[in-house]
């Protein structure tokens, strides 16, 4: 395959955190006295982008308290949470085949950019992306726009590899084949019902699957 770019999601693709993104909300519900999110399964039925919906359908009461203020709580539990999530295991074998094959490699996501940048330095994985583009709040909405300013400055066949349906319709807008691998935040069972991509249970059998031998 004639790839020029691999275009990664980074929460629940690369960073292994839906874990914490259940222990960080549930932190939250419980000091509002709503229910709390027991099991993975639990938080598959009601996750998706825009996160505002997400975050309504867990029971947020944005009149009495607005999500611009419940965001940030969020975000500083989640960051002092974070620190005990790592990558998924096939995550840096996988950059490196990459890397050593020639494709250039690019972050889209919707984690805030400053946010974003210090969690790939922490991880010690920044060395390998040509570009990490986040967000400029913290409030987790689309990717589009950002997609779609990169597509205007760069031609050539890409690849994105993400876990979420938000991925696939992302993917769609850059022109790019999506590969979806359903062990992050959406369940596969969602993802086949819900979009047209490829979808893996890991990063081996995908590579596997695009014939990359770097």
């Amino acid at each position: 395959m004639d790839i020029k770019y691999c275009i990664w999601d980074f929460n629940g693709t690369l960073l292994d955190d839906v874990e914490i993104g259940i222990i960080s909300v549930n932190q939250l519900l419980q000091e509002r006295d709503l229910p709390t999110l027991s099991c993975k399964e639990d938080y598959y039925k009601v996750f998706g982008f825009p996160i505002i919906d997400y975050y309504r359908r867990l029971g947020f009461d944005f009149e009495k308290e607005p999500y611009e203020k419940i965001a940030p709580l969020w975000v500083a539990l989640y960051l002092e949470n974070v620190k005990r999530a790592g990558l998924f295991s096939d995550v840096e074998e996988t950059l490196k085949k990459i890397k050593r094959c020639g494709i250039r490699q690019i972050i889209i996501s919707a984690t805030e950019q400053n946010m974003l940048n210090e969690q790939l330095k922490s991880l010690g994985i920044d060395g390998f992306f040509d570009d990490a583009l986040g967000l400029d709040n913290i409030h987790a909405g689309s990717k589009l726009d950002i997609a779609k300013e990169w597509r205007k400055k760069h031609c050539g066949k890409a690849i994105f590899i993400g876990d979420t349906d938000h991925d696939a319709e992302t993917a769609k807008l850059l022109g790019a084949e999506c590969y979806l691998v359903a062990r992050g935040h959406q369940s596969r069972e969602y993802l086949e019902e819900h979009t047209d991509a490829k979808i893996f249970d890991d990063l081996v059998s995908l590579i596997e699957y695009l014939k990359i031998k770097g």
